[in-house]
């Protein structure tokens, strides 16, 4: 069958395949077959507490099993999903169910005891509870769901909204991407078309549910009857462990994730035999790493990809061009086309650079109760109108390039730009230069406001894990000797452990940059 909705995507497999295993945790498996009976009890139970089409249902859980079944739960009865991160604190969880008006919320014993002692209580009306526990007026414990119970609901279509994809929060208050079910279906049939994906696939799910291309593990894994192999533990040991162990085929992750795997395997010599491919995305991974990556991966397809929450997935890098163009994003993925916009001269040309604009199927509806925020980033663009009219592009805020064989390349948020001595450029390329050294982990490059020269360059380093303290002096040499004077951080700030992440596994920068200027104004 052709799926037209996220629970499509469940269904299509309860046929030949219903007793092939769709998820694996640990030692346990599930088929597709026990998934479905899962997911039309949770369903049930949503119809009985009157959730209908377009209501927001919360989903608060470790990565399980039950996790998956809320996701699909939602889908079948067209319900939008509001997946948010385990991690979250109880303050962002609050604004997040404020923010949407959740009235139902999934999660476990320990996450529902605090919530039921906080005035977040008086907002929901009642929790689905995995663990132990007892039934009351509130709360509906997991193991008294009726098995096989029946669900009588409308299918959603493909424009219904499907889920709120929550951003961390790292640069003001969350804000709420409006994904509909044709994105994520369409995001699952194009990703699974580049990446060749099957039913022999055993694909590991690293990535949060409620960070997009954590979602892509699951939606293109379903899409072909594929096993997903959850992962709760992101330990470079654990992970490698996990891949031998599962007979894992496919891996995606970031950056923060890939540089300490890579590092181990470059250490453990450890072969990973079942492997056919492994993708990046959430930022750039240093030259050096990646030089690295086709050496302690032998044979493994590389793609190295782009996206955004607001699109989902932009473009990617075909593994047969990895030396060739090493660090490019690639080009646009199948049925979007990519543009680079200047803002006063329109669409550039080779080695100019400008906003990444996107264009396709996969643009989001924008932000959930933000209507400005959406029409700033969602909107028509008046270089692109003689080509494709009115119709609404999403402006990512990302300055790239395109070279003269039509592969691009990130420089670095259009908003993040440091301005020195006249000259604008990106944080990205003076943490490159200084990642080169092979000194250091994870680096922050910001601008601090300078009345002579406007801004002064600041770098903020992480030592390699298990490495000992970074040496600045020796990075600061390096820093001099690679980089033209406007470029050389005024000042290097040694972080102590490894940096904040944010809950989508990304670095923190704002978080790690208003430290510094605590640091310096302190």
């Amino acid at each position: 069958m052709i799926p037209f909705n996220v629970h499509d995507l469940l269904r299509k497999n309860l046929g030949e395949r219903s007793a092939h295993t769709a998820l694996v945790l640990g030692d346990a498996e599930v088929s597709y077959a026990e998934l479905a009976q899962r997911v039309d009890a949770v369903a049930a139970w949503l119809l009985a507490r009157g959730v209908r089409r377009g209501d927001r249902v919360g989903i608060h859980l470790h990565k399980s099993v039950e996790e998956v079944v809320g996701i699909f739960a939602a889908a079948r009865i067209g319900a939008v999903w509001v997946d948010v991160h385990y991690q979250w604190t109880s303050v962002q969880l609050e604004f997040v169910v404020r923010d949407c008006g959740i009235r139902h919320l999934i999660t476990d014993t320990r996450k529902a005891k605090a919530i039921l002692a906080a005035p977040l209580a008086d907002e929901l009306e009642a929790l689905l509870v995995h663990g132990k526990g007892r039934d009351d007026a509130r709360c509906t414990t997991w193991s008294s769901l009726e098995n096989g119970a029946s669900v009588d609901a409308p299918a959603p279509v493909g424009n219904d909204l499907a889920a709120l994809l929550y951003t961390s929060g790292s640069t003001g208050k969350p804000k709420g991407v409006m994904v509909t079910h044709r994105n994520v279906v369409d995001g699952a049939r194009i990703v699974a078309t580049y990446l060749e994906n099957t039913a022999e696939d055993r694909i590991l799910a690293l990535l949060a549910f409620n960070f997009d291309a954590g979602l892509s593990q699951l939606t293109t894994g379903f899409l072909v009857g594929a096993t997903v192999v959850l992962q709760r533990v992101p330990m470079p040991s654990e992970v490698v462990r996990t891949a031998v162990e599962q007979r894992v085929t496919g891996i995606a992750a970031v950056p923060p994730a890939w540089i300490p795997i890579i590092r181990f395997l470059e250490e453990a010599k450890t072969e990973l035999p079942h492997l056919r491919y492994v993708t990046n995305t959430g930022g750039k991974i240093p030259e050096p790493v990646l030089e690295v990556m086709p050496h302690v991966l032998p044979g493994v397809d590389i793609y190295l990809m782009y996206g955004l929450t607001e699109a989902f997935r932009s473009t990617y890098l075909p593994p047969a061009l990895f030396e060739e163009k090493l660090g490019s994003i690639g080009r646009a993925i199948p049925d979007v086309e990519i543009f680079v916009v200047h803002p006063e001269n329109g669409i550039c040309g080779p080695g100019e650079e400008g906003e990444l604009v996107h264009r396709g199927a996969l643009v989001s509806r924008g932000y959930w109760g933000r209507e400005e925020e959406t029409r700033a980033r969602i909107r028509p663009n008046r270089h692109l109108a003689a080509r494709i009219g009115d119709e609404p592009v999403c402006h990512s805020g990302d300055l790239v390039r395109r070279d003269e064989d039509g592969f691009l390349w990130f420089v670095g948020r259009m908003d993040g730009m440091i301005k020195s001595s006249g000259f604008r450029l990106s944080p990205t390329e003076v943490e490159e230069v200084a990642q080169a050294s092979g000194l250091i982990g994870e680096a922050v490059a910001f601008g601090v406001e300078d009345d002579e020269l406007g801004q002064r360059v600041h770098l903020a380093v992480a030592a390699r894990p298990g490495a000992g303290p970074v040496d600045v002096d020796s990075l600061a040499i390096h820093c001099a000797s690679n980089m033209p004077t406007y470029m050389v951080p005024a000042r290097i700030h040694a972080w102590e452990g490894a940096m904040p992440l944010t809950a989508n596994g990304k670095v923190d920068r704002p978080a790690v940059v208003r430290a510094c200027l605590d640091e310096l104004h302190g």
